[in-house]
C-alpha cells in the first residue's frame, strides 16, 4: 500500500447566504482547482459552519426551488431543518441525521429551520454535498433517503473515537446510504490524540473537511476547523490524528467521467439537455410544491 499523500489545505472562503437560513462557505466548486471534474462526483460542497440565529416565529430557510440531474445530501451537526418535495419526501433532520434527496428527472423542494427549532434559536452547523448521478439515472425516478444518526453504522475504534458511516464502508463496516455510482461519505469523531486510518482507491476523488478541531494528516500536515483538505489521486491510505477533540467530514467517490454541464439548479451532459430541463420546468413537469 501507499501513501494517499495531500494536495492542498484550503482555508474558507467568506461566507455568503444561501436564502436566509444558510450562512455557508464554498469549497467546491472553487478558485482553488475545486471544480466539478476535478472532484467528480462531487458537485458542490457549502459548509454552514457554526452560526447562532436568533429565535424567530418565521422560520428561515429556502423556498420552493427545482433540481435536476445529481442528488442533494444534507448533514446536520447541529440544528434542525425540515424538509418537503414534489414527490412526497420530506421530514426533519436534527442533530447527527443526514436527508439524501435524489432529484434525477426532476423535482421541486424547499428547506427550512425546523419549526419549533427557529421559536428558540440557536447555533446551526450543517453541510450540503451535491452528488452527480450517472447519464443513465438522470432520468431515474426522485427519491428521498432519511438518515436517521441511529442508523448509520458506528465503528468504534476504541480510546481513538469512532466513525459513523453514512455511504460506502469502512473497514467492512457499510453505511446505510444508497448511491448509484461508488461514493463514501463517513464522519470521524475522534478524541483527542485519537488516530483513524482510511484507505480509498489512487483514482478516487478525496477530501476531508474540518468540522471541529485540529488534525494533522500522514503525521506531518495539519489543518485545523473549517479547513478543507484535498487528497492527490495517488497513493490509497491516509493516517489522520485529531490534536484536540474533533469531528471530520471524509468524502471519496469514483469519478462518473462524463460532460459535466450545470446551469443553475440543474446540471446535465449536455446544453441541451439543460434547455430542456427548463422547458420541463417550465410546462409544470417537475410537479407541484405549495411555498
Amino acid at each position: 500500500m501507499t501513501t494517499k499523500k495531500v494536495e492542498m489545505v484550503i482555508p474558507p472562503k467568506p461566507a455568503h447566504f444561501v436564502g436566509d437560513g444558510f450562512r455557508v462557505h464554498n469549497f467546491i466548486p472553487s478558485i482553488q482547482n475545486l471544480d466539478m471534474k476535478r472532484m467528480d462526483p462531487f458537485l458542490m460542497l457549502d459548509y454552514n459552519s457554526k452560526f447562532h440565529f436568533n429565535p424567530s416565529k418565521t422560520p428561515k430557510g429556502v423556498g420552493v426551488h427545482p433540481h435536476r440531474g445529481f442528488e442533494t445530501v444534507t448533514i446536520a451537526y447541529q440544528g434542525k431543518v425540515e424538509h418537503h418535495d414534489s414527490a412526497g419526501g420530506g421530514g426533519i433532520i436534527g442533530e447527527g441525521d443526514v436527508q439524501w434527496m435524489t432529484a434525477a428527472s426532476g423535482i421541486l423542494h424547499k428547506e427550512y429551520h425546523e419549526k419549533e427549532w427557529s421559536k428558540q434559536g440557536g447555533i446551526f452547523q450543517m453541510v450540503q454535498l451535491w452528488v452527480n448521478l450517472p447519464a443513465k439515472d438522470k432520468m431515474s425516478k426522485p427519491k428521498y433517503q432519511s438518515i436517521s444518526n441511529s442508523e448509520m453504522i458506528t465503528e468504534d475504534l476504541g480510546e481513538n473515537g469512532f466513525i459513523e458511516i453514512i455511504a460506502g464502508e469502512h473497514n467492512g463496516n457499510k453505511g446505510p446510504a444508497s448511491t448509484f455510482t461508488p461514493v463514501n461519505l463517513m464522519n470521524a469523531k475522534l478524541t483527542s490524540g485519537g488516530k483513524a486510518d482510511f484507505n480509498f482507491p489512487p483514482n478516487f476523488n478525496t477530501a476531508a473537511l474540518v468540522i471541529e478541531g485540529n488534525i494533522i494528516i500522514n503525521g506531518e500536515q495539519k489543518a485545523s476547523a473549517n479547513h478543507f483538505v484535498l487528497f492527490k489521486n495517488e497513493g490509497e491510505d491516509f493516517t489522520i490524528e485529531a490534536t484536540e477533540d474533533s469531528i471530520i467530514l471524509i468524502i471519496s467517490g469514483e469519478p462518473i467521467n462524463e460532460p459535466i454541464y450545470p446551469h443553475g439548479p440543474f446540471v446535465m451532459n449536455s446544453r441541451e439537455e439543460i434547455m430542456q430541463a427548463f422547458e420541463d420546468f417550465n410546462t409544470g413537469k417537475f410537479g407541484y410544491l405549495e411555498d
